[in-house]
C-alpha cells in the first residue's frame, strides 16, 4: 500500500471536438508537449470512478453550493478490472480556496471497497500510512458513505516539455450510471456531455504559463464551472447541465 499527497489548481474548459483536437495538435506540434505513457501517440485510455455519498447525497449537495471548502471521496481505477485484486486509488479530494488537494491510498480494489463499505480497515505497520487511513476512516464514518455513482471516460493526457507539473487532459465519452456501481462491471451508462463536446482540464501548481494563456486566447477558449459528479447529480434531479462560464469547479 502506498500513500500520495499533492495539491494543485485545476481549470476546466468545455470545447467542441474540432477545437479540442486543434488545441491538442498545437500543444504537440508548436509546444512539443509530451503524451503521457498511457496516451502514446495520442491514444485514449479508460478511467473508471466510483463516487461515494450518503443516503441524502449531502456531499454533492454541499459541493454544489460552491463553498470555500469542499471534499469528496472516490475510488479510481485505470483500465478494466478482472479479478478485483488490481490496485486502485482511494482518493479524498478537497478544494480549499481554489486549490485542489488529493490524499491517496493505493489499495487492491476489493480491499478499498471493504474499507469504505464494510468498515474493514487495511492493516499496515507504517505510521504515516496509518495516519492517512485514520483520516479516510473519519471521513467515511462521519458521512456514512455508500457507492452512489459510477463515472467512466476516455482520456488523452499531455505534459509540458519544460514543466512536467503542467498537465493538460482531454476527456470524452463520459458515461454515468446509478446501477451496477462497481468497477468490475466495466464502462457503460448515459452520456454526460452533449454530442460533439470534449472536456479539457489544465492542472498546474502555481500559474499557467503565458504561452498557454496566449494559445487559449487565440482559440477563444474560456473557463467553465464543471463537475462530472455535479452534472450527473443535476441531471438525476431533473435540472439542466451546469455549463457555466467562470472559474473551474
Amino acid at each position: 500500500m502506498a500513500i500520495y499527497t499533492f495539491e494543485r489548481y485545476e481549470k476546466k474548459f468545455l470545447l467542441p471536438v474540432d477545437k479540442a483536437e486543434r488545441i491538442e495538435k498545437r500543444l504537440a506540434g508548436e509546444r512539443g508537449a509530451i503524451y503521457d505513457k498511457y496516451s502514446a501517440a495520442g491514444q485514449t485510455y479508460g478511467i473508471y470512478n466510483i463516487y461515494f455519498d450518503d443516503e441524502n447525497s449531502s456531499v454533492i449537495n454541499a459541493s454544489l453550493q460552491r463553498p470555500k471548502f469542499k471534499e469528496k471521496l472516490r475510488i479510481r481505477g485505470y483500465g478494466f478490472l478482472q479479478t478485483g485484486e488490481e490496485t486502485v486509488f482511494l482518493e479524498l479530494k478537497r478544494k480549499i480556496g481554489g486549490i485542489v488537494t488529493k490524499r491517496r491510498a493505493i489499495l487492491p480494489y476489493f480491499a478499498a471497497m471493504d474499507f469504505v463499505c464494510r468498515d474493514i480497515r487495511p492493516e499496515t505497520e507504517d505510521y504515516s500510512k496509518n495516519l492517512m487511513l485514520t483520516e479516510l476512516e473519519y471521513f467515511i464514518r462521519r458521512k456514512k458513505l455508500m457507492p452512489k455513482v459510477f463515472i467512466s471516460y476516455d482520456r488523452i493526457a499531455m505534459t509540458d516539455r519544460d514543466d512536467p507539473s503542467l498537465r493538460i487532459t482531454f476527456d470524452q465519452n463520459i458515461l454515468t450510471r446509478r446501477y451496477d456501481v462497481d468497477l468490475m462491471k466495466g464502462p457503460g451508462g448515459d452520456p454526460l456531455l452533449r454530442p460533439g463536446e470534449r472536456l479539457m482540464e489544465i492542472k498546474f501548481i502555481h500559474a499557467p504559463p503565458k504561452w498557454l494563456c496566449d494559445m487559449l486566447a487565440e482559440e477563444e477558449v474560456y473557463m467553465t464551472r464543471f463537475s462530472k459528479y455535479g452534472n450527473e447529480y443535476s441531471r438525476f434531479c431533473g435540472h439542466e447541465f451546469r455549463h457555466l462560464a467562470g472559474s473551474g469547479e
